[in-house]
């Protein structure tokens, strides 16, 4: 079909204006979006559907958010199938209780939003000298994560609603005394035992491969022995780095570039302010502002006729935390530090001036500029290497999606070779050997990106040897791959593989035979005979493992203690299997375990509690009809 559009672009092109042009004029173009935009339907909640592109998005955010946090992460990690199939579980709980909470009618008022947002580290982070919040640092942080602050709030609000779905529940789950002693007893309950491993390491001096047996394996295990699908390739890269190589700049540009970003370049001027705050927020009484102004205004009488006494009169009066201890003093700061009436009003006093009252959101300010910060203006010459670099990236960034349409154009049409896109847009031709569909961990670049290597290894690129399709493996970032050399999987000669042959072939064997010997060790122990080779009695427990793995310790703390002696025994994986023999239950001393009955009971409460939480949330679910259609992910 690709050949036919190739050959008939032309006739495609008419075509597609014939079929495309009446849709627009019947749904409009905002409609045709609407619906090609839609998406296959992945879960629905209470009737209401979750799309593929709402996923996408939701997980492309998350992502985001974890590289932030973990820049070292590697970013496989965050796009495998089980991390992209844990946040559409996210996004069905997050709907499950908001469902849940609208029932209810349950929501947070605008005061504990608040409180929210004030506990927030980030958040936090983010106050200015004088206690409030830097709203434009506030605004670039969210925008990076591709919100508003009104977006921001509204998720906070929903998910202080859907917290008083599940927290009644934690608040009400109580254990009597008594069922609490009989539950604690039974799991903090010891055994006394004696345990017996067969290795299959042991067993490997028994086996003698030979010919027959190998060839036998061999035959029945083709599967495990094929080499993986390779390929060597050619490809070619555009980024911004390639495009600012190729920016020349001229004398003029540069000075033009210059006079244009001078106030820029000179509006650094910072000024040091101390100041005396005299709380009042804007939402507080008339009477209780009244009070606030005619405080301020008193200590500003005080300082106009001692100005000498700022400091002093600050850290008595100053209802600023942040200030106060040190004399009202705010350091240095620059324009769009401070809420505009305080800035304008710092900016508009000389060194040494005091201002009259300044009222913001926050109170009554009084404000003395003790120094200024001028920074002299830089020369021309000074200021062009950090210019040209500068004016450079601008010219590249624009430059940038006039290229990338080319790329994309001329690795579809020339499809035959990368050197006219290297040639049109001076790009290197990079060549790799042995790629593989699943990169080695902890490899980078454009080879290592799942998608680049879906586009490498399909029928297009390996069968027709055609230039894939221009890929975005990362932000402002394209590859075009072409494999020059495919190597399909193909099943290897037993000649090849032999010494891997013997050795899975030996496994198999040493792991049998261990099995057997310890279920002949089992069966004579069931039927009253002496067993020999078991190890010295040891106290086990949920505590005390002996180093056994977690399922066969739940196993022995649940072989009925009406019957003893009793023996389980269950297979260690490809080590082999074990054999214990639980001589007696050995109860739990009273006087020992009476000092940690208590937290032991807290502990039960919160198990408790969190089962309670999942069986409501399940119940939950079912009441509201949820459907996931997405297959869960094997763990790997």
């Amino acid at each position: 079909m690709f050949d036919f559009v190739r050959t008939h672009k032309k006739i495609m092109q008419f075509l597609l204006v014939l079929l495309i042009f009446p849709a627009f004029a019947l749904v409009g173009i905002d409609g045709y979006n609407k619906f090609i935009d839609k998406g296959a339907v992945v879960a629905t909640v209470n009737g209401v559907d979750i799309t593929q592109p709402e996923w996408d998005n939701a997980h492309r955010a998350e992502a985001e958010r974890f590289r932030a946090q973990a820049p070292g992460l590697d970013p496989k990690l965050l796009d495998s199938p089980q991390a992209r199939y844990g946040t559409l579980e996210r996004i069905v709980r997050d709907k499950v209780l908001m469902a849940a909470a609208q029932k209810q009618l349950l929501s947070a008022s605008d005061q504990r939003v608040a409180d929210e947002l004030m506990q927030n580290p980030t958040i936090a982070s983010l106050r200015k000298p004088d206690g409030s919040v830097d709203k434009e640092r506030y605004r670039q942080l969210l925008a990076g994560q591709g919100l508003s602050p009104e977006m921001f709030e509204a998720n906070v609000r929903a998910d202080l609603a859907t917290r008083q779905v599940v927290a009644a529940l934690g608040a009400s789950s109580m254990v009597g005394q008594t069922l609490a002693n009989i539950t604690l007893d039974a799991f903090y309950e010891k055994r006394e035992v004696q345990v017996a491993r067969f290795l299959a390491a042991d067993q490997m001096a028994k086996i003698k491969p030979d010919d027959a047996a190998l060839l036998a394996y061999y035959n029945a295990n083709t599967q495990r022995f094929k080499s993986s699908e390779k390929a060597d390739v050619q490809y070619a890269v555009l980024d911004l780095t390639a495009i600012e190589k190729t920016i020349a700049l001229n004398e003029q540009d540069v000075k033009t570039y210059f006079e244009q970003n001078q106030e820029r370049l000179s509006n650094n001027v910072e000024r040091r302010a101390s100041h005396i705050l005299i709380a009042a927020g804007k939402d507080a009484p008339a009477t209780e502002r009244d009070k606030a102004k005619t405080l301020a205004q008193s200590l500003r009488d005080t300082l106009q006729k001692s100005p000498q006494q700022f400091a002093e009169l600050a850290k008595k009066h100053s209802q600023d935390p942040g200030s106060a201890a040190k004399g009202g003093d705010l350091d240095f700061f620059g324009r769009g530090a401070m809420v505009k009436p305080f800035e304008d009003a710092a900016f508009a006093l000389k060194k040494g001036e005091i201002s009259p009252l300044v009222e913001t959101e926050f109170g009554y300010h009084i404000i003395q500029i003790t120094d200024i910060k001028t920074p002299q203006l830089q020369s021309f010459a000074q200021a062009r290497a950090g210019l040209e670099s500068e004016l450079r990236r601008e010219q590249s960034r624009k430059k940038f999606a006039e290229a990338a349409e080319q790329f994309t154009n001329l690795v579809y049409e020339q499809s035959d070779s990368l050197k006219p896109v290297a040639d049109k847009l001076k790009l290197e031709i990079h060549a790799a050997q042995g790629i593989a569909r699943t990169p080695t961990p902890g490899d980078k670049g454009p080879l290592a990106n799942p998608k680049v290597l879906a586009a490498l290894f399909s029928a297009d690129a390996t069968e027709k040897a055609r230039n894939t399709e221009a890929v975005e493996f990362g932000p402002n970032q394209l590859v075009s791959v072409r494999v020059v050399t495919h190597y399909p999987e193909k099943t290897l000669p037993l000649e090849q593989v032999k010494d891997r042959v013997t050795a899975l072939w030996k496994a198999e064997q040493a792991l049998k035979l261990a099995k057997e010997e310890a279920l002949a060790k089992v069966a004579d122990g069931r039927a009253d005979k002496p067993v020999a080779g078991l190890g010295a009695v040891q106290t086990l427990s949920r505590e005390q493992s002996l180093q056994l793995p977690s399922d066969v310790v739940e196993a022995v703390m649940r072989a009925p203690a009406q019957t003893m002696p009793a023996w389980v025994d269950m297979g260690l994986g490809n080590q082999g299997h074990v054999v214990v023999k639980i001589n007696k239950v050995v109860v739990r001393d009273a006087t020992e375990a009476a000092p940690a009955r208590k937290e032991e009971r807290a502990q039960l409460t919160r198990w408790l509690a969190a089962a309670e939480s999942v069986a409501y949330y399940n119940d939950l679910k079912d009441r509201l009809k949820v459907k996931i259609k997405v297959p869960e992910p094997k763990q790997p």
